[in-house]
């Protein structure tokens, strides 16, 4: 199975409205809500791709009780996606993005999560201790709730080697730079991302400078233009045929359910790359935010153009 810690669960909201006016009243056409977090929408994605998940975190209250029954009422699959979410006190938070029907922008509300004590940490870290048993690979996803400390991914990350579990790192800021020092297997920041940590805004050179920082792998989303990988074994750039219009939301974590399933079948870079940019492509196009439209991704996959870059370029 497949480990996703999210340690900022939400409850994710999408209301569709025909057009997004500034300082103006709108009616909802369109609403849903769904169990979210980075790391759930990877493990959503990793069982419709046929990889049994356990998703863990935290939830807590009224909000967090929606979540998990969300979570229990997802439809059956040809894989498994377990709740083994850590109880907190405090109020599981909600996201809100609003789907502007006109021009196919999205403009995305996220409020900060409950405060985790000392006690729902020392808990948490002895339940990912355990799963970590069982698991073939963790992804460890998102931005770190009040109350935990910036170092928390290094924490994580440390067990996992230990237990020689692959670990992929997709978080940013602070959280980034002290969890990419405790050398995690791969590390997916975006351009902006990557640009923080680095100060460099040229993508090959800033990837490369950020492997060198403890990384085994970086791979960098680089929005419409594809995924950038720096290797041990080389270095790609994976980029779409075409642009597409629609809701981001969730590309990123497709793209990691993408880099992460590559990773257990054994696929090549190139494979897992191309794997990675189909699903986070045909997520953009989906209609409901963090989704993935399965046509589009079977019709995406061999289309998708990687580019090796040759040893020294700039």
């Amino acid at each position: 199975m497949i480990l996703t810690v999210t340690l900022n669960t939400a409850l994710d909201l999408t209301y569709g409205v025909t057009a997004l006016v500034p300082h103006s009243s709108h009616r909802v056409t369109e609403l849903s809500e769904r169990p979210g977090g980075k790391g759930i929408n990877v493990a959503r994605v990793l069982t419709a791709l046929g990889h049994d998940s356990v998703v863990t975190g935290f939830a807590g209250g009224a909000t967090g009780s929606v979540l998990r029954e969300l979570l229990a009422a997802l439809p059956p699959g040809t894989a498994s996606l377990t709740d083994a979410l850590v109880p907190v006190a405090g109020d599981t938070r909600r996201t809100l993005a609003v789907a502007d029907r006109a021009t196919g922008d999205t403009t995305q509300f996220n409020e900060p999560g409950p405060h985790i004590t000392a006690t729902e940490w020392t808990a948490f870290l002895r339940s990912y201790e355990e799963l970590l048993t069982g698991a073939d690979a963790v992804a460890l996803c998102g931005s770190l709730p009040p109350g935990i400390h910036v170092g928390a991914y290094a924490e994580l990350i440390r067990p996992a080697r230990a237990a020689g579990v692959p670990v992929l790192l997709d978080t940013s800021g602070e959280p980034l730079r002290r969890g990419i020092a405790a050398r995690p297997d791969l590390v997916k920041p975006n351009a902006d991302e990557l640009a923080q940590l680095t100060g460099s805004r040229e993508p090959l050179r800033a990837t490369r400078d950020a492997r060198r920082r403890g990384a085994h792998a970086v791979i960098a989303s680089l929005g419409p233009d594809g995924m950038l990988a720096v290797t041990p074994d080389g270095s790609w750039q994976a980029s779409p045929p075409a642009p597409v219009k629609g809701n981001p939301t969730g590309a990123g974590d497709s793209a990691v359910a993408g880099l992460l399933s590559g990773l257990v079948e054994g696929l090549s870079w190139p494979d897992r790359l191309r794997r990675a940019v189909a699903l986070s492509t045909a997520t953009v196009l989906a209609p409901t935010a963090g989704d993935f439209d399965r046509a589009a991704y079977e019709e995406l996959l061999p289309r998708v153009a990687i580019e090796e870059h040759t040893p020294g370029a700039a």
